[in-house]
Formats: structure tokens, C-alpha cells, sequence
């Protein structure tokens, strides 16, 4: 009978990335085409069309809370799949949608759907890896998976000229089936059957009340939430801001990719730096830099009448976009280091509920734009405050924060 050959570290991390990938290919691809798709479906208001990324948060941040417990209780694989297909249903949905809210409802299914490989990939990592460790895979992962926004905006410009925004979500559909397959041939089930929770309510809430109780994993899950947030308002409002507050028109897909390249530069230094200084010290001074430079930008903007040059807004995006790199890594390996036991549930309850929380603040940052850049220096400004006081409050009465960041090898 032949025997699969194991995967070794360089395929994992790619099978990872390829999965958590479907994120961001959803999301970065279609940006160049919400005014078109705005215009195709009768849609009003400008802001309106940042719905179309909003719709997508919102089911993926419902869907991670139901991802976890499924997978630890039938395996990690099964709910991939039941991710997969969910996603597929909604890339069919806004295929063929005739107008804005069958648009919508198809994001949310898309998001609904997507939840799943992405939620299963860190409880993949977790059951591999935890520590420095799990952030050094995290940070491939990142790196590998942070190439996508550098070129999906511009493969989504393209397709929209030739076959018009509806071809995107063909796309989507090719990637998943391809994705899915890899995975289904190639992925071990990592979670045996002894260490499978029952599905119950019962088991599920006493799961998810142990994670919510958990001071330090929580304080670092709401300063991700906060982090994502800036994240989030910046992709809701990229379109307006690039290709025509500054008019770049086409050269939009070239300005987004330098600032995804910063942010996956920072991911793939941190897989260095994590072994060498601790998380907590990478995140402290990360959301440090973020805030400070946040506050003397956004006086310089106000001053500026909200539309400084155009280098300056690039050179501050690159450098809150690399400290953000750091962050997402490093804020969500500790987060899950205290959960290892139930890293199924505590991969959902942490990402639905940053994602959930990004959503409310990204979304409230998108629909300020008012044709200036101070709706989104302010959010950043305040996000990253905010975040410094959650991982305070998380780890104040902690005695032994350094033990998140001892490396324990498990590949």
C-alpha cells in the first residue's frame, strides 16, 4: 500500500499560507473593482461600497467562533472542508448577484466560509508548534501569505479589463477547489482522538468561558482586535484614498503592493527577531511607534487641511505598516501560548473576537472619510493607544510573562 510521504516544514508552511491566503485574495483583489461593482449594482452613497469588504469581516468573525469547537471535535480536517464548501456557495452567490444586498449576503458566506481554513491553520500551528516557535511559523506563514496583497489588487485590475468584475469571483472559486485538494491529499489529520471534545453546548461554552477567563490570552486578543481595526479602516478606505484622493487611477495596485510589502518585511524579520528578543518587547515597542507617529502626523495633516503630499502619507503608511507586520504575529502567538489545550476554541474565540471588534472600529474609520486622510491617522492614533492599555491590563498580577516566549521545537 503506498504510504504518503510526511510533509516536511517548507511544504507545511506554504499548505498554511496557501489556506490562510484565501483571506486576503478575497478581500485585496476586488479593491480595485468597488466602484465598478458599486455602479453595476446601483449603489448610491461611495462610502456604501466599502460594505463589500465589511460584509466579508463580518462573516469570517461569526464563523471562527464556530470553526474551533468543530474542529476539536471531529478533526481538523472535516472542518476545513465544511469551510471550503461554504465558501464556494458564496463566491456562486455574488457571481451571479443582480443586485447589492444578494452582493452582501454572497461576502458574508464567502466570510462565513473562509473562517474555517483560516481559524483550523493557527490550531494546525498550535498543535505543532507553541512559544517562539509557533511565532517563528506564524511569521513564514505571514510572510508567504502577505505576497498576495502585493499582487492581487493589480491581477484584479487586469481581470476587470478584460472580463469585468463578475470573472473575479471565478477566480475564487479556481483557488478554493485548488487549495482544498492540495490540502485533502496532502494535510495529517494533527488532532488524535483522545484529544477531541465532544460537540455539546455545554462543553462548548465551558471552553469558551475558560478562554474568555484567561486574563493574558484575552488582553492580548482585544489589543489584537484593536491593531486589526487600524487595519481594517485603512483597507476600507485604500480605494478612496489612493486611486482618487491622490488621483493614481491605475497605479493604485502598485501603491498598495509597497505598503503590503512593509508589512510582510516586518513578518519575515520577526521570524528572526522572536528568537533573539521577546514578543512582548517587539510588541511594546511596535504599538509605541505606531502611536507616536500617528500623533505627529495627524497634526501635520490637520495643519495640512487633511491632504498632506503624497510621499508623506506613504512614508507614514510604510512605517506604521511594518510595525503592524511585528504585531499580528507576535500579539497572536502569545494569545494562544496560554490555550494549547483547547487550541481549536481558542483559535476561534480569539480571531472571531479580533475580528469582530476590527470590524466595529475599521468600519467606523471607512465610513468617516470624508476626502481626507485625518479619519484614518486619528483611528490609528487611538487603535494603537488602546491596544498598549489591553496588553497592560492583561498582563498586570502576571508573574511570569517570559514563560510565553520559551521556544519548545515539536516539528
Amino acid at each position: 500500500m503506498h504510504t504518503r510521504a510526511p510533509l516536511v516544514l517548507s511544504e507545511f508552511v506554504a499548505l498554511m499560507a496557501a489556506l490562510t491566503a484565501l483571506v486576503a485574495v478575497s478581500i485585496d483583489m476586488i479593491l480595485p473593482a468597488l466602484p465598478a461593482i458599486g455602479t453595476s449594482l446601483g449603489v448610491k452613497h461611495p462610502n456604501d461600497n466599502q460594505l463589500v469588504i465589511a460584509f466579508l469581516f463580518l462573516g469570517f468573525g461569526l464563523g471562527q467562533m464556530f470553526y474551533g469547537p468543530l474542529s476539536d471535535s471531529t478533526g481538523r480536517k472535516p472542518a476545513v472542508y465544511f469551510g471550503l464548501g461554504c465558501y464556494l456557495g458564496g463566491c456562486l452567490l455574488a457571481l451571479f448577484s443582480s443586485n447589492f444586498p444578494m452582493m452582501l449576503a454572497g461576502r458574508f458566506f464567502q466570510g462565513l466560509g473562509v473562517a474555517g481554513p483560516r481559524t483550523i491553520t493557527i490550531a494546525l500551528v498550535r498543535d505543532k508548534f507553541e512559544g517562539r516557535d509557533m511565532a517563528r511559523v506564524m511569521s513564514f506563514v505571514m510572510t508567504i501569505f502577505i505576497l498576495v496583497p502585493v499582487i492581487a489588487p493589480s491581477l484584479g485590475q487586469v481581470v476587470i479589463a478584460l472580463w469585468g468584475w463578475r470573472m473575479i469571483f471565478g477566480i475564487y472559486l479556481t483557488m478554493a477547489l485548488a487549495v482544498g485538494t492540495w490540502f485533502a491529499l496532502r494535510q495529517e489529520e494533527t488532532l488524535k482522538d483522545e484529544r477531541r471534545i465532544p460537540f455539546t453546548l455545554a462543553r462548548m461554552t465551558a471552553a469558551i468561558h475558560g478562554v474568555v477567563t484567561t486574563r493574558l490570552a484575552l488582553g492580548y486578543t482585544v489589543a489584537t482586535g484593536f491593531v486589526f481595526g487600524a487595519f481594517m479602516g485603512w483597507l476600507n478606505s485604500a480605494q478612496q484614498i489612493l486611486q482618487e484622493q491622490y488621483n493614481l487611477g491605475t497605479r493604485f495596485p502598485l501603491y498598495f503592493a509597497m505598503l503590503a510589502i512593509s508589512v510582510g518585511a516586518a513578518s519575515f524579520l520577526n521570524a528572526s527577531l522572536v528568537m533573539r528578543h521577546s514578543m512582548r518587547l517587539l510588541s511594546t515597542r511596535s504599538l509605541t511607534t505606531v502611536w507616536g507617529a500617528s500623533v505627529c502626523f495627524l497634526g501635520i495633516s490637520f495643519f495640512l487641511g487633511g491632504h498632506p503630499p503624497l510621499w508623506a502619507v506613504m512614508a507614514y503608511l510604510l512605517l506604521s505598516f511594518f510595525c503592524i507586520g511585528l504585531l499580528f504575529s507576535n500579539l497572536n502567538a502569545m494569545a494562544m501560548q496560554p490555550l494549547g489545550h483547547v487550541a481549536g476554541t481558542g483559535a476561534a474565540v480569539v480571531g472571531a473576537l479580533a475580528t469582530l471588534m476590527s470590524l466595529v472600529f475599521g468600519t467606523a474609520i471607512g465610513q468617516s472619510y470624508d476626502g481626507t486622510v485625518l479619519p484614518l491617522v486619528a483611528g490609528f492614533a487611538l487603535l494603537s493607544a488602546f491596544a498598549r492599555v489591553a496588553m497592560w491590563w492583561g498582563e498586570a498580577g502576571e508573574t511570569s510573562i517570559a514563560a510565553a516566549d520559551v521556544a519548545h521545537p515539536h516539528y
